[in-house]
């Protein structure tokens, strides 16, 4: 199957996913959890693009972002997934004495087999971009993202689950 042509540019909306290598429940530590929304943030700042909308499930993420002039979607990417794997391997090498950080680090352990200079992985290497030019699309994107966590039971309604920016949308909470 051909892969989906992206188109680059300011003029439009992102629709973002990337899961965890083997799917690992990161994110179920409110440690890891607070890390990434801070490092997401960070990067807003530092690159200047636009958040439109995001959710942090245990095991993945959707983002929704507007480029700026100074990073396209991939560059955000790579720099959002490289600050938080260094920071979780650090974290789960630290802290091998605990079960849950040993069990996590045994996850992300490449296979012998996999040749590379790495011995461990947090994030899949390829993810989920989509190009959202209509405001019909963003919307649908903007709910199925802050459904995400109902739907899979993490929660009982959008805004009892605090990983996603639907409490910006609906309670004017910035935080």
């Amino acid at each position: 199957m051909p892969r989906q042509k992206h188109y680059y540019g300011e003029n439009h909306l992102h629709f973002l996913i990337r899961s965890t290598y083997r799917r690992a429940r990161l994110f179920d530590s409110e440690k890891f959890r607070q890390r990434w929304v801070q490092t997401l943030g960070d990067l807003r700042r530092e690159l200047g693009f636009k958040i439109a909308g995001y959710v942090l499930m245990p095991e993945h993420f959707h983002l929704l972002i507007w480029p700026s002039a100074d990073a396209n979607p991939s560059q955000i990417m790579q720099r959002l997934e490289g600050r938080t794997a260094l920071f979780v391997l650090k974290s789960l090498k630290e802290n091998t004495t605990h079960p849950w950080c040993r069990k996590m680090l045994d996850r992300l352990r490449l296979p012998a087999t996999v040749h590379h200079h790495a011995h461990f992985r947090v994030w899949q290497r390829r993810g989920y971009d989509l190009n959202v030019w209509s405001p019909k699309k963003r919307d649908e994107k903007l709910n199925y993202m802050h459904n995400n966590p109902v739907t899979r039971k993490l929660a009982d309604e959008p805004g009892d689950w605090p990983w996603s920016s639907w409490r910006f949308y609906f309670l004017n909470d910035a935080s």
